[in-house]
């Protein structure tokens, strides 16, 4: 007598809906990231998961863990960042590419930043050429 298994379906169960494999590549990294999805799943999921394998497997530069702080995009569809709560499978493609938010700052913060860089270079382009000139005139 024969025991046979039974296959899983995959649209039946938890969440439903297809899988696929997508790539995720990250700004400054060496190579993609590449897991497989559900379809229905959320950006923000995906984001998630993509931080997670990215610290497990020890890349370089380190993000961190905030998926807040994190967009998605995809290069083929458009400028625009994905939304965290549309679904992965509506965009209908397989490469992503994930960035790091830029920091905001507050704007008296960046005047008071360009005016200290703007004094210490004047002072030291200026101690600078004074240092040359002192070098060059020689007494014999």
């Amino acid at each position: 007598m024969l025991l046979y298994k039974q296959k899983k379906s995959h649209g039946g169960g938890k969440g439903g809906g297809n899988r696929f494999l997508i790539s995720i590549t990250v700004l400054g990294s060496a190579g993609p990231i590449r897991f497989v999805v559900n379809e229905k799943e959320l950006v923000a999921a995906v984001i998630e998961t993509a931080l997670k394998s990215y610290a497990r497997e020890g890349r370089l530069p380190i993000l961190g863990s905030d998926l807040n702080s994190f967009l998605l995009y995809c290069p083929i569809a458009g400028t625009e960042a994905l939304s965290p709560w549309e679904t992965i499978g509506s965009v209908g493609v397989r490469n992503f590419m994930l960035y790091k938010k830029p920091k905001m700052e507050n704007d008296a913060a960046i005047v008071d930043e360009k005016q200290r860089i703007e004094r210490k270079g004047n002072g030291s382009w200026k101690s600078w050429f004074n240092k040359s000139l002192n070098l060059k005139i020689s007494s014999h």
